[in-house]
Order: structure tokens, then sequence, then C-alpha cells
């Protein structure tokens, strides 16, 4: 994250928010924080986000991320990643999948 806290929220100075909080303690690009540290909050906020939606997760996406754990780098893991957060937040996301009886 070569930009700081506030590019990517609604975050602005002196605002007396978490994020200002966060970025007080932890630096403007999380700096302080280890890329561990890191990933468990992604892993909270993904998982959170991703209860509040409707619908179910087809099978064959669980295969899927199962399959990239095992075979894909550390490298191309991330980049995966860095990919579908980019996708949600700007809203290219397939419609619900329809499923036959």
């Amino acid at each position: 994250m070569s930009k700081p806290l506030g590019y990517y929220t609604s975050y602005t100075p002196s605002d007396g928010s978490l994020l200002e909080r966060v970025q007080e303690e932890y630096g403007s690009t999380f700096e302080k924080m280890t890329k561990r540290e890191k990933l468990l909050i992604l892993t909270v906020l993904a998982s959170h986000i991703g209860c509040q939606l409707d619908g179910d997760v087809r099978s064959e996406i669980f295969a899927i991320a199962t399959e990239m754990r095992d075979q894909l780098s550390l490298s191309d893991q991330a980049g995966v990643m860095e990919a579908i957060i980019s996708q949600i937040r700007w809203g290219q996301n397939a419609a619900e999948p329809v499923h036959h009886s």
C-alpha cells in the first residue's frame, strides 16, 4: 500500500475516527504492521463483508480457491487477492448464479 489510508477510505485527518487512531498507531500505510497482521485484518473484514451478502457460494468456487491455495505461489495468491478486492470495490461482479433444480 503505497498510498495513505485516506486515499482508499473516507478518513480525513483530525476527524477523530477509528481510522485516524489506526493511522496514528500503525502508520498511514500500515508500515508498523507485519504482513501477517495485515492478512489477519483482510481475513476478518472479508469474512464480515461476505456474511452480509445474500446468496450461496457454489461448491466449485470453494474447490478453485483450494486449488489456488495449493498451487499458486504466494505472490500470485496476493495478486489474485488484489484483483478480487479491486473488482469487489468497483462493482465488477457477476449476477448471482441461477441454480436449476
